[in-house]
């Protein structure tokens, strides 16, 4: 296999993304460590799996099993990739501890046992659960009456590169994590291969856009930004997930494997690049204030661009929060109706299920492939649509409760559907699961205790 970026230097660093979320494709990494390992080239692979909601979700399973916890694809993701890892020195940094780091590691370490692989020196960041009493005063003042008589599920920080770091010169093969910011999975081998000062900010910045760039996976490679007939991305079945080539002063280049599907150009990478920031003067991470506002996006050849120009300011002096907390109870139900005026059929359902549940709350109605995306818990958008004449509709209605007997009642009445009318309904189908609110907030960076440790 020809080496995937053959004018980088030799002390560059190569950074492959195998998962971009907590469910993305478990086979996107085993061609991704085929670039590496045949890269001859210091290399680190990531896998980005944690989003605020996941992490609560994980609190919750946690609850339920405390040997659980961590990323439930964890043996998927890891198992196919774990010994040409080892063999090659490809250092695997990821954050699919989720609630539970050291759960995930032992569960490493238990895969590499079974594959018949040596012991890999596996290290756990700590320090981003704040759900103590030490920070609860803290955080109910910032939460206000959010709070109120809640039962919290967790509360996490955004960790930095810093632990990361650490444990990357302490010799770990793996290193696992619970929340840290996306860039720092990144950031962080970046900082410790490269030698970096922690308040190198125009360094610290570039690596971080290079992280950020790599950490929704796939997205970058033109997953997200496929628009057929506009936005034409070739081999989207079989998409490479994106590699970074970092140097010695935080430029990156980002490619993919030879070879496999989708696309990198300046079009895929701008779009990324803007992804979920708010100010490109001012990209608030853990490690760097990042400036993009004269970076510069330039296409070297097919599935290779480069970006530069990125700047970098001291970082926030505090760390961002998010808690998440009991709120009630989610039900849902479906039916069916087709043929003629299955619309107004399904239309008559739900002002039936309006009334019948009137004085639970908002009851949100949807006619999927009719009015669903753009609707609102209200209904107001479907109300305001004039009725058509759909013939394969699905209805959908939605209720939330902060008790579950009464949230319990949707899934009855959906089911009565199928008798009381309206004509025609069927496939019915209900759910109800408990419902989790989020507040955000800071705490300062000397009140979060982050660092590592090995396993043994």
């Amino acid at each position: 296999m020809p080496s995937l970026f053959p004018t980088a230097k030799a002390d560059t660093l190569l950074v492959g993304c195998a998962a971009g979320f907590s469910g993305d494709r478990t086979d996107a990494a085993t061609p991704v460590v085929r670039a590496l390992a045949a890269s001859g080239r210091p290399a680190a692979l990531i896998f980005e799996t944690l989003a605020e909601r996941t992490l609560a979700l994980a609190q919750l399973a946690r609850r339920a099993d405390p040997a659980t916890g961590y990323e439930p694809l964890l043996d998927a993701m890891v198992a196919p990739v774990l010994r040409d890892c080892l063999d090659h020195g490809i250092r695997i940094v990821s954050n699919f501890g989720a609630a539970n780091p050291r759960g995930a590691a032992l569960r490493i370490r238990a895969i590499a046992r079974a594959l018949g692989l040596r012991a890999p020196r596996i290290a756990i960041v700590f320090g981003d659960d704040v759900s103590g009493p030490e920070h609860r005063e803290a955080l109910l003042q910032q939460a206000g009456d959010a709070l109120a008589g809640r039962d919290i599920v967790s509360a996490n920080a955004y960790l930095g590169a810093e632990p990361i770091a650490a444990a990357w010169r302490a010799g770990a093969d793996v290193i696992v994590c619970g929340r840290v910011a996306d860039p720092s999975l990144t950031v962080g081998p970046a900082l410790a291969h490269h030698g970096w000062a922690a308040d190198d900010w125009d360094r610290l910045a570039r690596a971080t856009m290079a992280g950020h760039l790599l950490e929704c996976g796939a997205q970058v490679s033109g997953g997200y930004y496929a628009d057929p007939g506009l936005k034409d991305v070739p081999g989207l079945a079989t998409l490479g997930y994106p590699i970074a080539a970092i140097d010695r002063d935080g430029g990156c280049v980002i490619g993919k494997p030879d070879g496999t599907g989708g696309l990198i150009d300046q079009h895929t990478v701008k779009e990324q690049l803007l992804y979920e920031v708010h100010d490109p003067a001012a990209y608030l991470t853990p490690d760097v204030t990042a400036d993009i506002g004269a970076a510069e996006v330039t296409e070297l050849g097919a599935d290779r661009v480069q970006l530069s120009g990125v700047r970098g300011h001291a970082r926030p002096r505090e760390l961002k929060v998010n808690v998440c907390f009991e709120s009630g109870w989610l039900a849902e139900g479906e039916i069916s109706y087709a043929g003629a005026r299955a619309e107004g059929r399904a239309r008559l359902a739900a002002q039936v299920l309006r009334e019948r549940l009137a004085g639970l709350g908002p009851l949100r109605a949807d006619l999927i492939g009719v009015a669903s995306v753009f609707g609102d818990d209200a209904g107001r958008w479907l109300d305001a649509q004039a009725p058509g004449e759909a013939r394969d509709v699905r209805l959908r209605v939605a209720l939330r409760h902060a008790e579950r007997a009464s949230a319990e009642r949707l899934l009855r009445e959906v089911t009565a559907l199928y008798t009381c009318g309206p004509a025609g309904g069927g496939g019915v189908r209900t759910a109800i699961r408990p419902t989790l609110g989020t507040v955000s907030g800071l705490l300062s960076r000397d009140a979060v205790h982050s660092g590592f440790e090995m396993l043994d």
